[in-house]
């Protein structure tokens, strides 16, 4: 797959879209062979068009800037998205299996014009692919190009099936391509049916993938990025929701299979937490798993910085981070705000965790060439600002986090290719640490959260020895909360530690500050945005209703009607 990083064969997959939905879905008319598409046995009968096809399954694969940029994060406490009824709802406890929306990922996840990904869908063509590959062709497949070809596509979808059960619970194990004239009627295997599953496809992944590619083939799956993904599962197997017998070996297998990772000796931390993500960057020393976009010839994702510019910026500031999160930012002193005797409310920002002010944009921040306004009176990025005041945060916040700067009036044609990074180095020491923790090992999960802590740009002072029992559970909890900040871990984080009853019930916090005209001096106060509750039912998604109303052997999720 020549060149995945630029363009995954962009003009050919719209071929590869019509031509395979079913792969036993045929239709002879007069027995002619279209000229606008190509024929599945030409599509198998070719390594070229079998490449292209598994750039097709790569790009089908739901990654995280989607609808509201970060749908797992507007919903959890990181991010409101503005006017979003249906999030307020959704924050209330009132999900329903009948209006899922942005939250359905079962049945599409939106993230462009015209582009619908699910994960169904991707499971599809990884067995359309299974169901294929052995043939006999005509063109000769070399055989460590096939193997690599099936790991690629086991952890594809053990991906999708980890995303789905750490969603929705025990999903329908599918490991062949439907075809119109199958019984689609299956009853949900259970979520330790389907781990097993899951962990039999990363193991064989493993065995079967190289640890690097060049430079043309940068962003495919690695046999280390297998191995990351195997990591963050046996993490989530292990944690408290769903290890309820809280099974040592479970906290063992996690702990090895990160440091398994680490033990490769080929990732360090990146030294600029602020620029890792950008596309100047991709594929830096901390990136294991990255996918590459480029909006230019075919946009793909939610425009980044169309999407997270504030108003006065000619941005539409569709996302917002909460006060919440910005309160469980440090000082540069180690604390929490609430707990350092310098701190001041009337100058929130001053002292703050480096990571702060990296992934979040707040008021007085010099940014391109001035400071950002979300004061009131007139504010320029304020709801009184002249440009687009509709589109102001209505949190005091605006997203930092993935926005290449470079760019001046953002656009749908102007824009930065800003990579998704499924993995990378930080998340698997912090998963190291917090496996250690559980098992007992306290110096050694202080010493891997300290790592983290010490990268050249971030330096925040190490978690002294003193912290121990769950006084340092809560600075792993914290240390992932702003180290991975709107990376689609903090929904997933708060159920599997079953911390979500107590961070999702209450108060939703924004930051009003009022400005004096005639002294110049602001006020600060917090604020309650909305209210928040978190019920049982809400550890997992509900089935969608139209998925539940074709199936009578599917039982949904507990709470949900």
């Amino acid at each position: 797959m020549k060149c995945l990083n630029i363009k995954m064969r962009v003009v050919s997959l719209l071929f590869l879209s019509m031509a395979i939905s079913f792969s036993s879905c045929k239709l002879d008319v007069l027995d002619t062979v279209p000229r606008d598409r190509f024929s599945e046995d030409a599509i198998w009968d070719d390594p070229a068009l079998i490449e292209t096809f598994i750039s097709s399954t790569y790009r089908s694969l739901p990654a995280g800037f989607r609808y509201s940029l970060y749908n797992l994060s507007v919903m959890s406490d990181e991010l409101n998205a503005r006017n979003n009824s249906w999030l307020y709802a959704y924050w209330q406890g009132n999900l329903t299996a009948d209006n899922l929306g942005i939250a359905n990922s079962w049945s599409g996840v939106y993230a462009a014009p015209n582009t619908n990904q699910n994960y169904w869908t991707t499971i599809n063509r990884v067995n359309i692919f299974f169901q294929n590959i052995d043939r006999e062709r005509s063109k000769p497949l070399d055989e460590e190009v096939k193997k690599r070809m099936e790991g690629e596509n086991k952890v594809i979808r053990a991906k999708c099936y980890f995303e789905l059960i750490s969603q929705y619970g025990g999903v329908p194990i599918v490991s062949k391509p439907f075809n119109l004239k199958d019984d689609f009627k299956m009853k949900r295997n259970t979520y330790d049916e389907v781990m097993t599953f899951v962990l039999k496809d990363i193991d064989e992944a493993i065995a079967l993938l190289p640890s690097s590619y060049d430079a043309a083939n940068m962003g495919r799956i690695t046999k280390d990025a297998a191995m990351a993904l195997k990591s963050r599962v046996l993490l989530y197997r292990a944690s408290p929701l769903n290890n309820t017998t809280n099974d040592r070996t479970k906290w063992e297998a996690a702990a090895k299979a990160a440091k398994d990772v680490i033990d490769l000796g080929k990732y360090a931390l990146f030294s600029d937490y602020r620029t890792l993500f950008l596309e100047e960057n991709r594929y830096n020393s901390e990136i294991i798993w990255q996918r590459p976009y480029n909006q230019l010839v075919s946009p793909e994702a939610v425009y980044v910085e169309l999407s997270s510019y504030p108003n006065g910026y000619n941005g539409f500031a569709q996302i917002h981070p909460l006060q919440n999160l910005v309160d469980d930012y440090e000082t540069i002193r180690g604390v929490l705000p609430e707990n350092d005797p310098l701190y001041n409310d009337q100058d929130p920002y001053k002292d703050r965790d480096p990571r702060f002010y990296a992934s979040i944009l707040h008021d007085g921040m010099l940014w391109k060439g001035r400071e950002v306004e979300t004061f009131l009176p007139g504010g320029k990025d304020s709801n009184e600002g002249s440009i687009s005041p509709w589109n102001a945060s209505e949190t005091g916040y605006y997203s930092r986090k993935f926005v290449n700067e470079r760019i001046n009036k953002p656009s749908s044609t102007n824009m930065s290719q800003t990579p998704w990074t499924f993995f990378r180095y930080a998340e698997i020491l912090l998963n190291y640490a917090e496996a250690n923790y559980f098992l007992g090992n306290e110096a050694l999960a202080r010493e891997y959260v300290n790592l983290v802590r010490n990268r050249p740009s971030v330096k925040m002072p190490p978690i002294p020895a003193t912290v121990t029992g769950p006084a340092l559970f809560d600075r792993i909890v914290n240390e992932r909360r702003v180290e991975l900040v709107f990376e689609l871990h903090r929904w997933y984080d708060i159920r599997r530690w079953k911390i979500a009853p107590q961070v999702m019930n209450g108060d939703i916090l924004r930051m009003d500050i009022r400005k004096n005209t005639t002294t110049g001096v602001k006020q600060y106060k917090k604020m309650v945005w909305k209210k928040a509750v978190f019920t049982d039912k809400d550890y997992l998604l509900p089935i969608p209703q139209d998925e539940m109303d074709k199936n009578e052997l599917f039982v949904q999720n507990p709470g949900y009607h």
